[in-house]
């Protein structure tokens, strides 16, 4: 599957980083970037269904 992190929604809470440091990590600006845009990661889908502000998208 395909992650991508909105940047401008994302508030870095850093619960991504959290649930999923895999594949979630949080920059130097507090934003969080995805570090394995394509992953497999079951982990994933509960980041992005646990993001606040929903600045996680994941195609399948």
């Amino acid at each position: 599957m395909k992650v991508f992190v909105d940047r401008d929604a994302c508030i870095g809470c850093g619960v991504c980083e959290n649930l999923c440091p895999d594949v979630f990590s949080i920059t130097d600006e507090g934003k969080a970037e995805a570090i394995a845009p394509e992953t497999d990661a079951p982990c994933t889908q509960d980041a992005a269904d646990s993001c606040p502000v929903q600045a996680i998208q994941v195609e399948e």
